[in-house]
């Protein structure tokens, strides 16, 4: 079944394309969300008189693109994860891992429209990711990974043993002046 797009449908089309369909997914979830409309000479018609004020639309998302691009371009992702004294990390490096870093830095783009090279990141070092944008527009991220202090890691273990140990001295205090008061009572009981 031929439709005109009313809007831009995602993994479709964008308002004004001319698409053919399957005709239950026109009739069931294109018509009823006003997403579509069917394509006929009064549609058709309808559609070449807005044609100017699609393309204007069209042009301005063009334009956005590039000015996000420029920006995208000039950010550098650091990411510090834990990793093995080899370099090889704990976790992987995932396009939604990336996606999330940028939302955090305001940029907000699709994980779908991240690629990363190999689909993980499982090393230290400096990559590019490329995003797709707009139409035939994309931008190369620079992402930096970088190893977890190690210091910091010990650190807290050794606080965690410090911790552990200064417990344990406790129970054994506790233990020892237990079994000083049941010696003294025995002592008694048995001077008596």
């Amino acid at each position: 079944m031929k439709i005109i797009l009313n809007q831009d449908v995602k993994h479709l089309g964008e308002e004004g394309d001319i698409k053919d369909v399957a005709a239950g997914y026109a009739r069931n979830y294109l018509f009823p969300r006003n997403l579509a409309l069917p394509c006929n000479d009064v549609t058709v018609a309808y559609f070449e008189g807005k044609k100017e004020e699609i393309e204007a639309r069209k042009e301005q998302k063009r334009k956005d693109a590039l000015s996000l691009k420029e920006k995208l371009e000039a950010v550098t992702v650091e990411l510090v994860l834990p990793a093995g004294p080899n370099g090889k990390l704990y976790g992987a490096v995932t396009n939604q891992t990336i996606a999330d870093e940028l939302n955090k830095q305001g940029y907000e783009i699709e994980r779908k429209r991240i690629d990363v090279p190999g689909l993980t990141i499982k090393t230290v070092g400096n990559y590019h990711v490329i995003a797709k944008l707009y139409e035939t527009t994309t931008a190369q991220i620079s992402v930096t990974v970088k190893a977890q202090e190690e210091t910091a890691a010990k650190e807290t273990s050794k606080n965690s043993k410090k911790a552990s140990n200064a417990k344990a001295e406790k129970t054994v205090k506790v233990e020892n002046t237990e079994e000083q008061d049941v010696n003294s009572e025995v002592q008694e009981q048995v001077e008596e």
